[in-house]
């Protein structure tokens, strides 16, 4: 895979030395997201806090449904990049035409994601905040779970992967839905959503939620065709305290459940990098 122009090896793959296409101006914004940067690494850099809950059955469903999509909608031979692994990427190899590429910003966490992916995968350490450090079209497909709400330019991250997508080639995202039907009520009620809760021991570190239809807007304005959305479930907490969901509602109604899953196309020439009006 030496045609996707990584930088250097270094430990458990490589260092990313690159630089986003459009950072954010301003010393205050380069101070925030370096903020941002160090505070995320701080609390994901062992991999222990995504290893404890991916096999909970809320996580299981949202990962199960973005690595199918991604199966289903790749429509060339070539690499698949799944950034922000984590330590249990959520890609199959054996699923797709071409070879995965595992990427994060923690080593421990990418070491373990190789180890679990049986070394089917190539490893690459890298800051997606600073940039991707491939050549232009250089994977068929691009994974990203659970990142963009962690990114302070989102719209800087999207173009980066619309750059190093082929024409046509597929961006499938996760993140939580800020609009959930349980926060849609209780916001009604003058209570904030869970996920602007800046005392959430976890959920303060998501700085850009996102509801479906904004979430389809940023990606058009990154240059991709919004082509499927889906959800996990759709989730009730009763007032005794227990859980309900329905996966079937989610089916019918995506934008009301907890975790937002859309794919889209890369098509068209990459959008003019400082155009946000």
């Amino acid at each position: 895979m030496r045609g996707l122009g990584v930088d250097a090896a270094d430990g458990a793959g490589v260092r990313c030395g690159g630089v986003m296409a459009e950072p954010p101006t301003g010393t205050s914004s380069h101070r925030a997201q370096a903020h941002v940067r160090h505070a995320n690494h701080r609390r994901y850099h062992d991999g222990a806090e995504v290893d404890g809950y991916v096999d909970d059955p809320y996580h299981r469903v949202r990962r199960a449904v973005a690595a199918g999509l991604m199966a289903e909608g790749v429509t060339r031979r070539g690499p698949v990049l799944e950034l922000g692994c984590g330590p249990r990427g959520m890609l199959d190899p054996a699923a797709l035409p071409g070879p995965v590429v595992l990427a994060d910003m923690a080593e421990t966490a990418l070491r373990t994601a190789r180890a679990a992916a049986g070394g089917r995968a190539l490893p690459v350490r890298l800051d997606a905040t600073r940039g991707l450090p491939f050549r232009a079209g250089s994977f068929a497909g691009l994974l990203a779970g659970e990142l963009i709400e962690h990114v302070y330019d989102p719209l800087a991250l999207l173009r980066e992967c619309h750059r190093v997508l082929v024409p046509d080639g597929l961006l499938v995202l996760t993140t939580p839905n800020l609009a959930p039907v349980q926060d849609r009520l209780a916001f009604l009620a003058g209570r904030a959503p869970r996920q602007v809760d800046p005392l959430h021991p976890y959920l303060w570190l998501h700085i850009r939620p996102f509801t479906a239809s904004l979430l389809r807007r940023t990606l058009r304005r990154a240059g991709f065709t919004p082509v499927a959305l889906r959800s996990n479930e759709v989730g009730w907490r009763l007032p005794g305290g227990r859980w309900v969901a329905s996966r079937r509602l989610a089916r019918a109604a995506p934008g009301l459940g907890g975790s937002l899953i859309c794919a889209a196309r890369r098509h068209g020439a990459p959008p003019p990098p400082h155009n946000r009006a």
